[in-house]
């Protein structure tokens, strides 16, 4: 059985903190400079221009890419052949805390979301997925949600009968009603199936996966596909000024569900789209 310390995961989860937050992903990176040439409204290409200039100078400057830093979500996969020396989750909160006083980055979370909702100071605690899965290593997804895309999500209980019709219209709609408030060019995610928590915890990881990367199911893979182009012909546009370019890419994970429902969420991710990923 392999051992993998605690400080071991607690400088993995420090790094990747500063690291999502620093510097914009290959994929996107490249997917808003095609972007800006696509895009049909000078002000539209003007504002995804921005946004690469901006991500430019944050990667150069080792400075945010954003003011909202947002709340860490991890997704750990545990090898049922390893063993974690030491308090697993006191570890990647420890390594959320190092990584958001060390590399200055906004602390955003409160103690009670009602009554105190007094900051905790170091950006914890982090929302911990954790799965038995077979091997010997830790994989750890590492994604940070700042609140303007994360409040713009909705999940729907639709009927079977409502089909693929009725996820599309609920999926675009969601964006349309979320217009300028999730900073477009947005990334949609989707969860289809399971139940009502488990179509969100779907489409909040579908958010991790690359943007080239289609859903392997060629049915869902359309449905992806004209999601987009619905979405994209809603006119938002960047920032939500008018344009093209409302969305980059769209996600769709599924599961089995109950013969009786369909659950259906969407959460959205900000061009910043950040997410992050290691294997101990």
């Amino acid at each position: 059985m392999r051992t993998i310390t605690a400080d071991s995961i607690t400088q993995a989860v420090k790094k990747l903190c500063i690291d999502v937050n620093y510097y914009l992903t290959k994929d996107m990176y490249c997917a808003l400079k095609e972007a800006a040439q696509k895009e049909e409204s000078p002000l539209g290409r003007e504002i995804i221009q921005t946004i690469v200039d901006n991500a430019d100078f944050a990667g150069r400057e080792n400075v945010p890419l954003c003011q909202d830093t947002g709340l860490t979500v991890v997704f750990a996969d545990v090898g049922q052949d390893a063993r974690i020396e030491g308090d697993f989750e006191r570890a990647i909160n420890k390594g959320v805390a190092l990584g958001y006083t060390e590399g200055y980055l906004r602390k955003s979370s409160v103690n009670d979301p009602v009554f105190d909702r007094k900051n905790t100071l170091d950006n914890t605690p982090a929302i911990i997925h954790t799965r038995l899965v077979p091997g010997e290593k830790l994989k750890l997804r590492l994604a940070v949600k700042g609140a303007g895309s994360e409040n713009m999500g909705g999940l729907k209980m639709l009927k079977p009968s409502d089909g693929p019709e009725g996820i599309i219209k609920f999926a675009v709609d969601t964006v349309r009603s979320a217009g300028s408030n999730p900073c477009p060019p947005v990334v949609v995610g989707i969860g289809i199936g399971g139940t009502m928590e488990k179509a969100a915890l779907l489409a909040k990881e579908s958010l991790l996966r690359p943007l080239g990367d289609v859903n392997p199911d060629p049915r869902y893979a359309k449905m992806e596909a004209d999601i987009l182009e619905k979405v994209n012909n809603t006119g938002i546009g960047p920032q939500g000024l008018g344009g093209r370019i409302t969305a980059i890419a769209v996600k769709i994970e599924c599961f089995p569900t109950h013969i009786a429902q369909m659950p259906v969420a969407v959460n959205l991710n900000c061009h910043a789209s950040r997410h992050a990923e290691i294997e101990l």
